[in-house]
């Protein structure tokens, strides 16, 4: 017996150094969107200050399709190592799995700690016979079916945002689904569709540059990075309100020592002065909340939105 403590004891000393010498080699993040988009450039932003705090480097994996879906899939099956994360936005977690059939549960994934979060937002071309949020749902309204709008996948977050506005207007219009923000973006300065739908950041630069024009955020609140868009309080719809929010998970199975460590790390790099300028550069803040506390706010998003989809007939 006291051979198998003893044993015991120093299979308990050897793995101590295992964590105290994590990580001792590259990470690889995985990103369920294409280049470009607003997880992208953000998750982006953020490996490099987490390469800096871990002293490693952090290569960038991006896996889109099926409004992440796909990234997801392929991402639960990494080893739970400590070197394989998964940088993604609520949508492929808590919306999609309402209306495809998906691989994966919110029980695939260990949460660390969440990042950031913002509006969607809603943005036509410049010579969109519009200037303001009221008038765009006015124009919407009076011409059914007429126009389309990109978004990040079917039952995506951002058409669940759209079409909750939509429905309260009695407004139709046509989702076109892509892989990501960054693919409506490039869609939709292509124009071949009429409004981009998506997250902030990754339209900004045109909305500066004049090439787009967005007039509705999906917050209740007005987005100070958009002055001419209307948040949905100004329009009545204040209890329509959908965000984008952003998260760090790891596979299955994590050690809780290494999800603990990566969330204190990823705590001190979201709240880094520079990480928040470059957030609200792209009209976004931080937001942590990790471990226990983000998979619960998963879970009760994900069956908040059971019940919406439901209502929209959105669900699978």
């Amino acid at each position: 017996m006291n051979k198998i403590i003893v044993a015991a004891a120093l299979l308990g000393c050897t793995s101590m150094p295992a964590l105290a010498d994590y990580p001792e080699r590259p990470i690889e993040l995985t990103i369920p969107a294409g280049a470009g988009g607003g997880t992208d450039t953000s998750a982006r932003k953020l490996a490099l200050l987490l390469e800096e705090k871990l002293g490693t480097s952090i290569a960038v994996l991006n896996v889109g399709g099926g409004g992440g879906s796909v990234g997801a899939s392929q991402f639960m099956q990494a080893k739970p190592d400590g070197y394989a994360l998964f940088a993604t936005w609520n949508s492929p977690l808590t919306t999609v799995p309402q209306v495809q059939n998906v691989a994966y549960t919110l029980d695939s994934f260990t949460p660390i700690a969440s990042t950031s979060e913002t509006a969607y937002t809603l943005c036509v071309h410049p010579e969109f016979p519009a200037e303001t949020g009221e008038e765009f749902l006015a124009e919407l309204a009076a011409n059914p079916d007429k126009y389309t709008y990109g978004n990040d996948g079917i039952g995506g977050t951002m058409q669940l945002a759209a079409e909750r506005i939509f429905q309260a207007r009695g407004i139709k219009a046509v989702a076109i689904p892509f892989g990501g923000a960054g693919e409506t973006l490039q869609n939709f300065l292509g124009k071949h569709v009429d409004i981009y739908g998506g997250s902030i950041s990754p339209v900004l630069p045109y909305v500066e540059e004049k090439q787009a024009k967005c007039l509705v955020v999906t917050s209740a609140a007005d987005v100070p990075a958009l002055p001419q868009a209307a948040g949905l309080a100004s329009l009545g719809l204040g209890d329509k309100e959908t965000l984008l929010w952003r998260a760090i998970l790891g596979p299955k199975g994590l050690d809780q020592a290494i999800v603990d460590k990566l969330a204190a790390v990823i705590d001190e790099a979201v709240n880094d002065p520079s990480y928040v300028e470059f957030l609200a550069s792209k009209g976004e803040v931080p937001n942590v909340v990790k471990g226990e506390a983000l998979g619960a706010r998963l879970k009760t998003e994900f069956d908040a939105l059971a019940v919406v989809s439901k209502n929209l007939g959105l669900a699978k």
